[in-house]
């Protein structure tokens, strides 16, 4: 068993945070594996934009949310730092317009799942302590520029020193290679931000993700976080990668109350 994510009834296909949140704040995080679509899609892919058949896609959603008992509210993401009520998200995808947003908030009562969609950027999933609230973000490095985990936290309503936010799979350090314009947007004004890069030559850099929103979560207040040790790209039987293929499906990362 990793130490940031342990296998969901020894099923290769769901994965639980490992995170010490409260009883009621449950989480589910989708692997590649277990699915029906084919070729590059092979074969959880919950997303629906990429490409593949859409009928494929609407089945490997039925099997995920047959693992959560609340409805999932899927996003129009857009790496943007939009955050937004996932009843309101849930609202939209039923009439078949999705929200543009990259993150979901929820609070006790609302019967919804927040959820995001990813295939190298990074999902973090965030809960205060006493189990009242819940979130979902899309952080990209796009996302994280732009402030999308601050958002998120100022949605939440509640003190920063009480939320506890879980880094799910993304691309990890060895593999995130980097122009000077990512360096730039981030350390132009932030000079701490420097820690997160690696100079490899010719303007260009590894930037560690998890290290990027560890610094933006910290920013916002939040100390308590937990996982980021994955590697979508390294990881490629448990992982979508499009970093690494290019055409590829999307893993799903949901947080929701009881």
């Amino acid at each position: 068993m990793n130490q940031a994510l342990g296998l969901n009834q020894d099923k290769k296909s769901f994965l639980d945070a490992e995170w010490p949140a409260p009883a009621n704040v449950r989480t589910l995080i989708t692997t590649r594996q277990g699915g029906v679509s084919r070729a590059s899609f092979a074969s959880l892919n919950v997303g629906a934009h990429v490409g593949d058949h859409a009928e494929d896609v609407q089945h490997n959603r039925a099997l995920v949310q047959q693992q959560v008992a609340k409805p999932l509210a899927y996003l129009n993401q857009v790496h943007s730092a939009r955050v937004i009520n996932a009843m309101s998200a849930l609202t939209a995808m039923q009439a078949g317009k999705p929200e543009a947003a990259d993150a979901s908030f929820c609070f006790q009562g609302e019967a919804v799942a927040c959820a995001v969609m990813t295939a190298d950027c990074l999902p973090v999933l965030l809960c205060d302590r006493a189990g009242t609230v819940v979130a979902a973000a899309h952080a990209g490095w796009r996302g994280l520029a732009n402030g999308v985990l601050q958002n998120t936290v100022d949605a939440m309503q509640v003190n920063p020193l009480e939320i506890l936010a879980y880094l799910g799979p993304a691309i990890g350090p060895e593999a995130f290679e980097v122009g000077a314009e990512v360096w730039e947007e981030f350390c132009l004004s932030q000079p701490k931000a420097q820690t997160a890069f690696t100079d490899i030559g010719n303007d260009h850099y590894l930037a560690d993700i998890y290290a990027l929103a560890r610094l933006a979560l910290a920013d916002a207040g939040v100390h308590q976080v937990y996982g980021g040790t994955e590697c979508t790209v390294l990881q490629r039987e448990r992982y979508f990668s499009y970093r690494r293929d290019g055409q590829t499906g999307r893993m799903l990362s949901a947080i929701w109350l009881d």
